[in-house]
């Protein structure tokens, strides 16, 4: 019996020691830079790195700041934004090491460089509003709770990615194992904008629990909830309602 004890103490210790060490392999899927011609590109060096956005619908007088989920390819909003928002012009942000962008990603690279990307498009438009989709909703909170935006859009959002991890793995303390929390509802109390969140009814990788206790966390006169009928997490976008 003592035997079986180590060898479940070592599986333990072993796969706790992988998830720490792997965690940001684990969280960021960058995806390969997209060499499409038909949307307009704009470089901005931030803090020693270059990174790239896809523009839509130049020179509008309001504008979309757009932050993707993981493994998303954001180009591939384009077309529907420029459609939908012909007043705006959208800003489709390719993280650090995503998409043609050079670096590496973090919490901490990600929250400086929304900040650095909005201040540096904010004085060439009237309004700057924001949109963040599963990861990028975490970025999108602390954008909003540190400048002042027009409006604020959430698809499927979590409340922390602490919330997440303990909910995939409770024998470990991740608490304390976690680089990047993304600790949305520690920020959403100080975001002023109108906010809306996007939820999928039938998200598996972000829990309806997580999206609708971000929630709570806004005042409830400033936020309004949607819930996409019958959508998943990957799929939701596609849904008329989105």
């Amino acid at each position: 019996m003592l035997w079986l004890l180590k060898i479940g103490a070592l599986v333990y210790l072993g796969f706790g020691a992988l998830l720490y060490v792997a965690q940001r392999n684990m969280m960021y899927l960058p995806v390969a830079e997209n060499p499409a011609e038909d949307i307009a590109a704009q470089w901005l060096r931030v803090d020693g790195a270059s990174l790239k956005l896809w523009v839509v619908n130049p020179d509008a007088p309001r504008a979309l700041l757009y932050f993707g989920g993981n493994a998303e390819d954001v180009y591939f909003n384009a077309r529907d934004f420029a459609e939908r928002l012909p007043g705006h012009t959208v800003y489709l942000v390719n993280y650090r090491g995503y998409g043609g962008s050079s670096g590496s990603p973090s919490e901490t690279a990600l929250f400086a460089d929304a900040l650095a990307v909005f201040d540096a498009l904010r004085p060439r438009h009237q309004r700057v509003d924001v949109m963040g989709r599963s990861l990028g909703s975490g970025v999108a909170v602390y954008l909003a709770s540190r400048r002042e935006t027009g409006r604020l859009v959430l698809a499927t959002p979590h409340d922390s990615a602490s919330a997440i991890a303990r909910r995939l793995y409770p024998v470990y303390p991740v608490d304390w194992m976690l680089k990047d929390r993304y600790d949305s509802v520690r920020y959403a109390p100080a975001v002023t904008a109108p906010t809306m969140l996007l939820i999928a009814e039938h998200d598996r990788v972000v829990p309806l629990s997580h999206s609708t206790n971000l929630a709570t966390a806004f005042d409830p006169a400033q936020v309004d909830v949607v819930v996409v009928a019958d959508a998943d997490h990957n799929a939701v976008s596609g849904y008329p309602r989105y």
